[in-house]
């Protein structure tokens, strides 16, 4: 099993209790990827800092239950921030929105004003493109771009076959593809 832990703490993991060093290792190699997952899911930096925080901290009261024999580490901590913002959106009720700014950092200089509109407009298309979508396709969506999770672990968390997440995707991004050329916001 390779959770991207050093092999000296693997020994800490498999014992079901988690070492200081231990979870730093997981904590410094998960959570960038986390908290990118988190913010597309629920664009709100803030929001997603604090539901992170509480993902590592489900991540160490509940190590005792993390099997390797049910899953791999990743999927079983992806299981937790999913389930984790389900509750905020439980809470909030509301739907689901997306940012691209939680995926890519697109803005490396200070834009010019003009860009700045452009690119909201870009952003408020595709939000709305986004929106077309289901649930799951939405939700798949923000695993693969937003988490980088691979197709395989995407099947093992929603427990459906890896060509079926391969279709689901392909679709849902050539139905993101027809809506934005329809806009005018992609040009092939």
């Amino acid at each position: 099993m390779n959770i991207g832990i050093k092999s000296a703490s693997i020994s800490d993991i498999q014992d079901n209790t988690i070492s200081t060093e231990a979870f730093t290792i997981i904590y410094e190699s998960y959570y960038k990827r986390v908290f990118k997952y988190i913010c597309y899911r629920i664009h709100n930096h803030h929001a997603a800092e604090d539901i992170c925080s509480h993902v590592f901290e489900v991540v160490v009261s509940k190590y005792n239950s993390f099997s390797p024999e049910k899953s791999n580490f990743e999927v079983w901590l992806f299981a937790i921030a999913r389930n984790a913002v389900t509750d905020y959106f439980r809470v909030q009720k509301r739907r689901v929105s997306f940012s691209l700014d939680s995926i890519v950092n697109m803005v490396l200089q200070r834009p010019s004003p003009e860009d700045v509109v452009i690119q909201d407009d870009h952003h408020q298309a595709l939000f709305a493109s986004l929106a077309m979508l289901s649930d799951k396709e939405r939700h798949i969506i923000a695993m693969k771009y937003g988490a980088g999770l691979k197709n395989s672990e995407i099947a093992d968390l929603l427990g459906v076959s890896d060509s079926n997440i391969g279709v689901v995707l392909y679709r849902s991004l050539k139905k993101l593809h027809k809506v934005l050329e329809t806009e005018g916001v992609y040009d092939e």
